[in-house]
């Protein structure tokens, strides 16, 4: 029986130009097997087959334009294997086989789910006897017997039940009220007391005594490490007052709870708050990781074996994993890290191993954007595998967070409402009792009373002073403390410096499925550091510690070291058979390694075979497309590569169809972690919109600081999961580094690999969009990061040859650098690759002559051109020989910074080398024998191709676009800014004139021509 296989419904388009058949006659093909690819003047789609047979004929060939409904092609049915149909009676159905092996799984878990029904057994209850706090009775209650009444039967319902049907029953009576349209006070906050009750907190297994000891340790070395480092060289900073708040909570989790990385596991991968960079170097210190001259030779970087003053991969590439002391970014980057742990485990191109990713932060870093600006994304995505440690120490570099108000209370409403796990971690273990015999429940009314202006200086006084200022605000409270001495009073503990409390938070947190936990934990700033520091406004800026203040904080945490130790500010390390070095160690080892430790064992990506790119180096003849096109067309045939296929990682923030995406939609499917519950309104059409929950795009939403972060979490899979992927984030190059930079300079100081792709580029190429959209200096600011290649390309071989060695350079290869193009919306033809074997190299070193015009060989100019823009030179060239008798040679610069760069370090030999031959930059091997000035222009501000000017021994000039952006079309806007070949032509006539090779005539001449404003303003000023 034969088939046909038709045009399916592609949108709004008609007449769509054939580019490729995929298939031949005699292929048996498959269902959804693409058979043609097809590409109209915005987009390349492969069509894919609906049937599945043998190939008879043909009916359409390359350059054939097609709408829905045509022909495409016919196909025999496979007679013996009709694999999409099964016979019963006799007779065809429509329904699917199911194979045998999965046939026989299903009636096996069948089965075993009957006889797990028939096994289970009712739970015994256990019922705990739970504290019960009363709270203070309202002077509002106008029956407080009825209060009661209900208070009692809630009661009632958690000791009989649990605390899930109790939450029920208070949704429900919400739900009621709101029905019968009673307003209900909105809360989104808790009593300010710990989330986890007492009786339901696990016990640590650790050894408390020595984890003591160890922690005192550290928390010595690492303010020795700072106050050495500071009395010798005053000028290198550094803090203590961060890491002495955050002590417990980190070191409950490196002995209880982080695993590390090795080879039967991924490892947990955590965040360490920046400030808190003393800390972990003093525990690898004691761990063996690093000695005592590393130690003394924090932040001194210059030489090799120095510290890095916060969290820096790039300048400790085998210790730290991510940079996060730009406030505000690890949050984010935390997040999207877990989000993309999930897509690969949903991928299947990793294990699930239940891995975590702690990612710890500042109550004064929430007031980032970053910072709270995608948990809503961790929990729509049920990112479970995401837990956040808030150190709350009340303080910011000036002062309090909130002063007049409750950081915790108000870090707690935002997540609640977002919908994450929160656990308060606020009071330790020593105010357990008083809480439990606050029988009227007036302790509990001045701890929400109490705002953490009056917390903070309360910790700045003593014990009398709490009694007075806090206990005294009620005889009930005062009495509650009657029998405490000042003493007692002062050693009431804040939840985060208890490491029982923190244990349980951090056990709860672990366990917890279907949302993303914070843990919010009150510590104290300064902990420890006497007057000089605890708890004082100034914490932040302590460098130094006198002798008295490093007295009391050897005392404080009994550090084992003489008075003259102290007043020398030597470290402490036992001996290595010691109980406290065998215990850290052990730990660790149990935990599977040392963290933090960044090491990669992911194979490289082998480079796709040279034929994926041949069809880029073809003319494209009359047909016209943008660069953006020719990138599109280039990925969808690296998607057919087995070696390349699976890791390409698609990022696009909304603007797929902007950018003749929507093909991947259909092709690779759209990454949703629950799948496609609904059918989109465009399921008919071939690119409609598919999202699954092993897709492979990852469709960002108008979120560029989201998308980056995403493409930071796939650029560094190489070192936190063990696989090579290729991450393309393509965005309107205006919405790029001007938008995400500090993502940029994150993504480069973690060595992240991939290609940012900055689309719709050039300030006169984007046309209408205007001011905010079109971009004229986004090279400019990504040559300022030293590790990322960028590049300008006009033509799609020019695109192709880079493309490919950055493949090369990156996944195959391994370097840490990565990749920033800007792709153009302008449709053109493309001419062939040049045959000049030379050429491929001129691509990727910045520069190679692309036309020369040689007629007349009497005056010549050097025109240097990038992006479109060289094509307005091109132009200009061409009628400088028409219609003046003037030769040129065009250069095409794919990367004016990459020149810079070669004449930067070419300078540098030179002048450190005297004595011997200098050397020659790559602009000079190319221009130095040339004839003619030399004028440079791009779509960029001037300051781009300037960046070259001391390199060319040459009279040189440029034009851009420096100025505001607006709307108009090409046209106008490149005569607006003076790029356009019209320019080209008089700018050019006027500096042959002033370098004295043809009459100043010509240039006057061209002015009154092209009717150029000599008047108008600068376009900076208008």
């Amino acid at each position: 029986m034969s088939k046909e296989l038709l045009v399916p419904d592609i949108g709004d388009f008609e007449n769509v130009e054939i580019i490729e058949l995929l298939v031949k006659e005699g292929d048996q093909i498959n269902i959804n097997d693409p058979v043609i690819t097809i590409e109209s003047d915005k987009s390349s789609v492969e069509i894919p087959s609906t049937v599945s047979g043998l190939i008879e004929s043909i009916k359409v060939k390359v350059g054939d334009k097609v709408s829905k409904g045509d022909l495409i092609l016919n196909l025999a049915s496979l007679e013996n294997n009709k694999s999409d149909q099964k016979v019963i009676n006799g007779k065809q159905s429509d329904e699917k086989i199911i194979p045998k092996d999965t046939e026989k799984l299903i009636v096996e878990a069948e089965q075993a789910l009957k006889n797990k029904k028939i096994e289970e057994k009712p739970k015994e209850i256990i019922r705990k006897e739970k504290p019960r706090i009363i709270q203070v009775g309202s002077q509002n209650d106008i029956d407080p017997i009825e209060t009661n009444e209900w208070l009692d039967s809630l009661s009632e319902v958690i000791k009989r039940d649990d605390g899930q049907r109790a939450h029920y029953l208070i949704k429900e009576l919400m739900n009621k009220a709101y029905m019968e349209g009673v307003n209900i006070p909105y809360s989104q906050t808790t009593p300010y007391i710990n989330t986890i009750p007492v009786h339901e907190e696990v016990q640590s297994p650790g050894d408390q005594n020595l984890e003591r000891k160890i922690r005192s340790l550290i928390r010595w070395n690492a303010a020795a490490m700072v106050v050495r480092a500071n009395k010798r060289h005053p000028e290198l900073g550094g803090h203590i007052g961060t890491f002495a708040s955050a002590a417990t909570l980190y070191d409950v989790g490196m002995n209880h709870f982080w695993r590390a990385k090795n080879e039967n596991f991924g490892g947990d991968l955590v965040y360490f708050q920046g400030h808190c960079a003393p800390g972990i170097y003093a525990r690898a210190y004691l761990e063996g990781r690093i000695d005592e001259k590393q130690l003394d030779s924090f932040r001194q970087e210059v030489k090799p074996g120095g510290l890095s003053s916060y969290p820096h991969p790039w300048l400790m590439p085998d210790f730290w994993q991510f940079p996060t002391v730009s406030m505000g970014l690890g949050p984010m980057l935390a997040i999207y890290q877990a989000r993309f742990m999930k897509y690969l485990i949903n991928r299947g191109l990793i294990k699930d191993e239940g891995r975590k990713v702690w990612a710890f932060l500042g109550d004064g870093e929430m007031d980032e954007p970053e910072s709270l600006g995608a948990i809503g994304l961790a929990s729509r995505e049920k990112l479970d595998n995401l837990i956040f440690v808030v150190n709350c120490n009340l303080q910011r570099l000036d002062g309090p967070v909130r002063g007049n108000g409750k950081i915790i209370q108000e870090l707690e409403g935002i997540f609640r409402g977002a919908g994450w796990n929160v656990l308060k971690v606020i009071w330790g273990s020593y105010w357990d009792s008083l809480l439990a015999n606050d029988k009227t429940g007036h302790l509990v009314k001045i701890m929400n009373e109490t705002v953490d202006g009056e917390y903070q200086a309360m910790k700045a006084r003593d014990g009398a002073f709490v009694r007075e200022k806090f206990f005294g605000k009620f005889p009930e409270t005062k009495k509650l403390v009657g029998n405490y001495s000042d003493t007692d009073i002062w050693r009431l503990n804040r939840g985060g410096h208890d490491p029982h409390k923190v244990f349980a938070a951090y056990d709860k947190a672990t366990k917890n499925v279907g949302s993303p936990t914070v843990i919010i934990a009150k510590t104290i700033k300064g902990y420890g550091m006497g007057k000089t520091g605890e708890s004082v406004n100034t914490t932040h800026q302590t460098k130094k510690l006198d002798v008295d203040d490093l007295m009391y904080y050897r005392d404080r945490f009994d550090v084992p070291l003489t008075d003259e130790q102290v007043k020398n500010i030597e470290y402490y390390k036992p001996d290595e058979n010691s109980p406290e070095i065998k215990y850290i160690k052990k730990r660790r080892l149990d935990l599977g390694g040392y963290i933090p430790s960044r090491t990669s064992y992911a194979k490289p990506i082998l480079s796709p075979p040279i034929d994926i790119f041949d069809n880029m180096k073809v003319s494209t003849g009359e047909k016209q497309m943008s660069t953006t096109m020719a990138l599109v067309r280039m990925l969808t045939n690296l998607l057919r590569d087995k070696n390349v296929s699976t890791r390409l990682v698609p990022i696009i923030p909304d603007e797929a169809r902007t950018f003749g995406m929507e093909g991947f939609f259909q092709k690779i499917g759209i990454y949703a972690h629950e799948g496609q519950k609904y059918e989109p309104e465009d399921a008919a059409q071939l690119s409609s919109y598919r999202e699954d929950k092993s897709g492979q795009v990852l469709e960002e939403g108008i979120n560029e600081a989201g998308a980056m972060s995403s493409w930071i979490a796939a650029g560094t899979s190489y070192t936190n999961h063990d696989i090579e992927t290729i991450p393309i984030y393509l965005f309107y190059s205006m919405f790029g580094f001007q938008r995400i930079g500090d993502f940029a300079w994150a993504g480069a100081d973690s060595q992240s690999r991939g290609f940012l792709i900055g689309a719709t580029a050039g300030r006169t190429t984007l046309a209408g969009e205007g001011l905010q959209h079109q971009d004229g200096h986004s090279h400019l600011l990504a040559s300022t990061i030293p590790n990322c290649l960028s590049y300008d390309p006009t033509f799609h071989y020019e695109l192709a040859v880079i493309f490919k060695e950055g493949l090369r350079r990156m996944h195959e290869k391994k370097e840490n650098i990565f990749y920033y193009i800007t792709t153009m919306n302008e449709n053109y033809s493309h001419p062939e690759m040049p045959k000049d074997k030379e050429c491929e190299a001129g691509i990727l070193k910045g520069m190679y002559k692309i036309r020369e015009f040689n007629k007349f060989k009497k005056t010549k100019i050097q025109f240097l051109g990038s992006g479109t823009i060289l094509r307005e030179m091109i132009a200009g060239a061409e009628i400088l020989q028409n219609e003046y008798e003037i030769d040129s040679e065009v250069w095409s610069v794919t990367s004016f910074n990459e020149l810079r760069r070669d004449g930067m370090e070419v300078e540098r030999y030179n002048l450190l080398n005297p004595d011997k031959e200098p050397k020659k930059s790559f602009v000079e091997q190319c221009l130095g024998k040339t004839e003619g000035p030399i004028m440079a222009a791009s779509d960029y501000m001037r300051m781009l191709p300037d960046q070259i000017r001391p390199y060319i021994n040459k009279s040189f000039y440029s034009l851009g676009t420096d100025g505001f952006g607006r709307s108009d079309t090409r046209k106008n806007l490149r005569s607006f800014f003076e790029v356009d070949k019209e320019h080209v032509v008089t700018y050019g006539l006027s500096v042959l004139a002033k370098e004295q090779l043809i009459a100043s005539k010509y240039a006057v001449d061209a002015i009154k021509k092209y009717n150029i404003d000599q008047d108008k303003p600068m376009p900076t000023k208008l």
